[in-house]
């Protein structure tokens, strides 16, 4: 057990359908650049070791990386990942090679935790047995998430181990925008608006801090997309829904479908759940308009080159989100404060300008935003730092153990 408070170390998985990103954090003091001036004197924050993701899981274009908080690469390979536990054993080694302190802590996203696991909070027995329960909320994430904390348990048995849910922070919801049009008995059985990227949410808040006005609209834009309505600081509305299917059209989920043509799909085309799952979640959206291709900058290329179906992609994608945030508008009464992030929302300039055209009578200026941290008018742009979001949760739960069990600090 670690006694000195900066070398117990919180190591965050953060898993998705086919990538892990990771941080391993301190306590320490807070970093001192301008996006952060509204915790400067805040020295309890989590201080970042080493960070690093790998992607493409399962396919033949895996990658890992890893590198230390002052940008020096740790490890880098190109090679065929099997599954995220692979990924995971190659973390652990590099820790113990460069002599980190054993995590005091682990800290797992979990997207969906369905409707009895809306807080965070400590992964025993039963939680797990709730997420297995819950496979069907969230068929492509729930599994790899539910075999990393196994392994994760295995390797770093001496920790306390975590669930973050990506679910807690629409737990705020007003029955208006959490129940569907559906009788009521649908909802008692959890048949509702969970909402999602509920972490990456959080962050922002934590990073506007005094600066976050009463009313806003974050757009997470990534290959998974959500925009979420707050009003002081709380979600009152997100756009997907049940599961991370809904909503805008993403890198190749579908987003709001008519209901209608999912029962012609069903009648016409005999697609069975399974068939449909597939559909909607591997081979719509963005990869559906441009035959198949789902990456942003791909499709700005391809666009740029006179590509039809890619021109179409972007512009449905982009005129989705504005849809979405000229109705958080009325919602809001006004919007103080638009702000951007995730892999789209923060590299795409050109996303960004199409999202906000046409939305100057909100205010919201068409001059994108140069970078991350940039101001324009009531537009924003801004890093989500979901991992040290977790790393906060996990240090105030073991706190919060600790205060309740006298003497006992944490394994």
């Amino acid at each position: 057990m670690h006694t000195d408070a900066q070398e117990q170390t919180i190591l965050v998985l953060n898993s998705g359908s086919s990538s892990l990103k990771f941080g391993l954090f301190a306590r320490g003091t807070r970093h001192t650049h301008a996006s952060d001036t509204a915790h400067a004197d805040d020295d309890d924050d989590e201080a970042l070791l080493l960070e690093g993701a790998a992607e493409g899981i399962g396919r033949g274009d895996g990658r890992l990386r890893i590198k230390a908080s002052d940008g020096r690469v740790l490890l880098q390979q190109e090679q065929r990942l099997e599954t995220q536990t692979d990924a995971l054993q190659k973390l652990s080694q590099v820790l113990a090679q460069q002599h980190h302190a054993r995590p005091v802590a682990v800290g797992h996203r979990v997207v969906h935790g369905g409707p009895h696991l809306r807080t965070h909070q400590r992964l025993t027995g039963e939680v797990r047995r709730r997420l297995r329960e819950a496979l069907h909320f969230a068929p492509l994430h729930i599994p790899p998430a539910l075999a990393l904390i196994d392994e994760a348990t295995k390797i770093f048995g001496d920790a306390t181990h975590f669930a973050c849910f990506d679910t807690a922070f629409h737990a705020t919801l007003p029955p208006r925008a959490a129940q569907f049009a559906l009788p009521r008995r649908y909802a008692d059985a959890g048949v509702i608006r969970y909402g999602f990227h509920g972490l990456s949410y959080e962050s922002l808040v934590a990073q506007l801090g005094a600066a976050l006005p009463p009313r806003a609209v974050f757009a997470h834009l990534g290959n998974g997309s959500s925009v979420c309505a707050l009003l002081d600081g709380q979600s009152v509305d997100t756009s997907m829904g049940l599961t991370p299917t809904g909503g805008i059209p993403m890198g190749t989920r579908s987003g709001d479908l008519d209901p209608g043509v999912l029962l012609y799909l069903m009648r016409a085309e005999k697609l069975d759940a399974d068939a449909l799952e597939t559909l909607l979640n591997r081979h719509s959206g963005l990869a559906g308009y441009a035959d198949g291709e789902s990456d942003m900058q791909a499709l700005e290329k391809r666009a740029a080159s006179g590509d039809a179906q890619a021109a179409l992609a972007i512009d449905a994608f982009a005129s989705a989100v504005r849809k979405m945030i000229g109705g958080y508008a009325a919602l809001l009464g006004g919007i103080d404060l638009l702000v951007f992030t995730g892999g789209i929302g923060e590299h795409s300039a050109q996303v960004r300008r199409r999202v906000c055209e046409g939305l100057a009578f909100l205010g919201l200026a068409e001059n994108d935003p140069s970078g991350p941290n940039d101001l324009a008018g009531k537009v924003r742009v801004l890093h989500t730092e979901e991992e040290k979001q977790i790393a906060r949760h996990c240090r105030a739960l073991l706190r919060d153990e600790t205060a309740q069990s006298p003497g006992a600090g944490p394994r």
